[in-house]
C-alpha cells in the first residue's frame, strides 16, 4: 500500500470540475444571502427565530469552520453542504464523521460515479419497480493549492477497493488531521478518469447549475438523460 506521505503535492492550478446531486436537496439559500461570516451569524440567528426548519436546512454548522466556508462566491450553498449534510455511512475518505466534497474531471465521470452508487442504493428498496429521479449537474471551480495528487497509484492499490473503504478512509482521516485541503485520485467508476475529494470548501471559487439530469430506474438503471441544460458562465 501506498503511504499517503509520499505522494506529491500540487502547486497550485485552477481547475473546472463537475458534481452531480440530488435534486430532492435543494440549495441552502442562506449560505448564499451573505457575503462573510459575520453577516451569517448575524442572519442565522435572525432567521432562527421564525424558520424552526432552518436548522434542518442548514445542517451541522459545527462540522465545519467558519473560515472555511467561502462566503460571497457563486454556488457557497452547493460547496458548503457536503460538509454540514454528512451521509452517515460515510463514503470512499470518510467513515461518515466528517464530510467530503467529491468532484469529477468531466460530467460523464460524475455520472458514471452517481450511477454506482445510486444503483446500489435503490436496489435494496422494496417494491421499487420503475422510477425517475433527477439530478442537478454543477460546475466547479476550485484551486488545488496543497492538494495530495493519488494518480500515481495504481487501482490495484487497497485505497482503490471496490467495496472496502478500510485503507482509504485512513487516508481521509490524515488528511483531515493534518489539515490538507484535498486530494486527486483516479476514479474507480470509471476508470482512465479522475476524481477529486476535497476536505475542506475553502478551495472553491464558483459552483453553478447548468443541467439536469434523469436516471431511469426499473430494476436496475436502464437509462440516463440529460433533460435540461443551463448556460454556464
Amino acid at each position: 500500500m501506498v503511504r499517503l506521505g509520499s505522494l506529491a503535492i500540487s502547486s497550485g492550478e485552477n481547475l473546472r470540475a463537475y458534481r452531480l446531486v440530488n435534486s430532492k436537496f435543494p440549495p441552502i439559500a442562506l449560505f448564499d444571502d451573505v457575503a462573510d461570516a459575520k453577516d451569517f451569524e448575524a442572519l442565522f440567528q435572525l432567521q432562527s427565530l421564525t424558520n424552526p426548519r432552518l436548522q434542518n436546512e442548514i445542517g451541522r454548522l459545527e462540522l465545519v469552520a467558519r473560515d472555511e466556508i467561502p462566503f460571497g462566491i457563486t454556488g457557497c450553498a452547493y460547496a458548503t453542504a457536503p460538509f454540514t449534510h454528512v451521509n452517515p455511512e460515510g463514503s470512499r475518505f470518510s467513515d461518515g464523521s466528517f464530510g467530503v466534497l467529491y468532484l469529477a474531471d468531466s460530467m460523464g465521470t460524475a455520472i458514471a460515479e452517481v450511477r454506482y452508487h445510486q444503483a446500489r442504493y435503490w436496489s435494496n428498496v422494496p417494491g421499487l419497480s420503475y422510477e425517475r429521479f433527477t439530478f442537478r449537474g454543477l460546475t466547479c471551480r476550485f484551486n488545488d493549492t496543497g492538494m495530495k495528487d493519488a494518480t500515481a497509484v495504481p487501482l490495484t492499490d487497497p485505497i482503490y477497493a471496490p467495496e472496502d473503504y478500510s485503507h482509504s478512509r485512513q487516508w481521509g482521516h490524515e488528511l483531515k488531521r493534518t489539515g490538507c485541503p484535498g486530494l486527486r485520485y483516479n476514479s474507480v467508476r470509471s476508470p482512465g478518469n479522475i476524481c477529486w475529494a476535497l476536505m475542506t470548501p475553502r478551495p472553491v471559487t464558483s459552483i453553478i447549475q447548468t443541467g439536469h439530469y434523469e436516471m431511469i430506474w426499473s430494476n436496475q438503471i436502464i437509462g440516463i438523460n440529460r433533460i435540461a441544460t443551463l448556460e454556464s458562465r
